[in-house]
């Protein structure tokens, strides 16, 4: 069964802006599916040099490691456009979304990963301070990472 991802709202009163602590736990589970992806490029990069390992500092390394960066990115924003998450988010609920509470566009789900990938992190600190808990990949995108609530008909829960 495939989902449409252009039909994803998620009403303001089911979710809340995710805070820090749920990114990283999903940041963390996100870790398990990189293992086989990593390992598969590593296998296609090992392929490409003849089976020798890459030597630090020639372009096949260079090449390597933005092959690797690619892959995890692509990891990220298909996984956020099928269906706003990745595996390490469905156990808490998170779901990136637009401004609106729908699904966001290929465009701004690649610009969220290149900012939070290429910051090294940093860009996470500053949903420490925003009112909306959103880091500078979401404000660069204009995306928000939402907590949905457990039973969106409770309308109460623990953050």
């Amino acid at each position: 069964m495939r989902m449409n991802t252009e039909t994803i709202s998620i009403p303001r009163d089911s979710a809340y802006p995710a805070h820090l602590g749920w990114r990283i736990m999903a940041i963390v589970y996100d870790f398990l599916p990189m293992i086989p992806l990593l390992f598969i490029s590593s296998i296609v990069i090992l392929l490409l040099h003849g089976g020798k390992a890459v030597v630090p500092g020639t372009f096949l390394a260079y090449f390597a490691m933005f092959f690797y960066w690619a892959v995890v990115g692509c990891y990220a924003v298909v996984s956020w456009r099928r269906g706003g998450q990745t595996m390490g988010m469905r156990p808490w609920r998170l779901m990136v979304v637009d401004q609106s509470g729908k699904s966001a566009n290929a465009k701004a789900l690649s610009l969220r990963y290149a900012v939070a990938s290429l910051s090294g992190g940093l860009a996470l600190l500053w949903c420490l301070i925003d009112p909306q808990k959103r880091g500078l990949h979401d404000i660069a995108s204009g995306t928000l990472l939402v907590r949905k609530q457990a039973n969106a008909s409770a309308g109460t829960e623990k953050r």
